[in-house]
């Protein structure tokens, strides 16, 4: 069976959230797993900050390595993989998961949202890449995966949210080049997006409880991105991997327990047709 077991892993954004669950999937592996993310205190609306989620992975049977970094400043990032390699004794894994959302038009969008979103989710993205491949080429199974959908040019994306989307695009062209980059050194960079809604505390912020209803719990994402980090990273890169698409590869037939309210009717994710 394919397993994450000391695999060693940098995940942004990782206090709460999708990140959260991809964390506790790996720490179940016994993977070592460093929380890069800027929560060190509690949020007023929002749980989890990097020594929660530490505990929670430890408890799970991972390494945790809870790690105070803004994924937008350069130097918080040099450091914080600096740490994660001098600690785990190298890199295996990168999990680009830390984005910023607004789903505001180009009149109410204002630029310093504008320059959040694309300073966390193309600029972050890049970077945090960046600083990790060096380390991830000593790997010998090295993967990058970024939470980001596939590339679809139907203006129907574009058209209430254009800053958001470009913001989210963004991230995946780092996976269309990046992957092609780094295939013939056996770097995999792949993409993973949900079918529907994810039930998290931003989709509660979002919608509320009949949007959290009609989402998927956190862990059909968690459950995908396993799969595609056991993978060899030779052979699989450059795809944008659907989560439900992948548990069917992964074997599983049973998706109603992913449901977060189940017989609810599921609400899609954006950038799908």
């Amino acid at each position: 069976m394919a397993t994450l077991k000391d695999k060693r892993i940098f995940i942004t954004g990782a206090s709460r959230g999708i990140g959260l669950a991809m964390a506790l999937r790996a720490a179940k592996d016994g993977a070592k797993i460093a929380i890069a993310a800027k929560t060190a205190e509690p949020h007023p609306k929002l749980p989890g900050t990097i020594y929660s989620a530490a505990e929670e992975i430890e408890e799970a049977g991972g390494t945790a390595l809870p790690l105070l970094c803004d994924a937008r400043e350069e130097d918080q990032v040099q450091a914080a993989v600096a740490k994660t390699v001098e600690a785990f004794g190298g890199l295996d894994i990168l999990i680009n998961n830390a984005s910023a959302i607004s789903l505001t038009g180009t009149l109410h969008t204002p630029m310093k949202k504008y320059d959040l979103m694309h300073s966390v989710n193309v600029r972050a993205t890049y970077m945090t890449s960046q600083v990790c491949l060096p380390h991830l080429l000593k790997s010998d199974n090295p993967h990058i995966l970024m939470n980001s959908p596939p590339l679809n040019m139907n203006p129907r994306w574009f058209k209430n949210h254009v800053a958001y989307t470009m913001a989210k695009y963004g991230m995946s062209m780092c996976v269309l080049g990046m992957a092609e980059e780094f295939r013939d050194e056996g770097v995999a960079v792949n993409a993973l997006w949900p079918r529907t809604g994810i039930a998290t505390s931003a989709i509660k912020m979002l919608g509320g409880d009949p949007m959290m209803a009609a989402s998927r719990k956190p862990e059909i994402m968690a459950d995908a991105a396993h799969w595609i980090l056991t993978q060899d990273a030779k052979s699989c890169t450059g795809n944008f991997f659907i989560d439900d698409e992948v548990m069917t590869k992964a074997g599983v037939t049973d998706l109603d327990q992913y449901a977060y309210s189940p017989g609810t009717p599921l609400m899609p994710d954006f950038f799908l047709d």
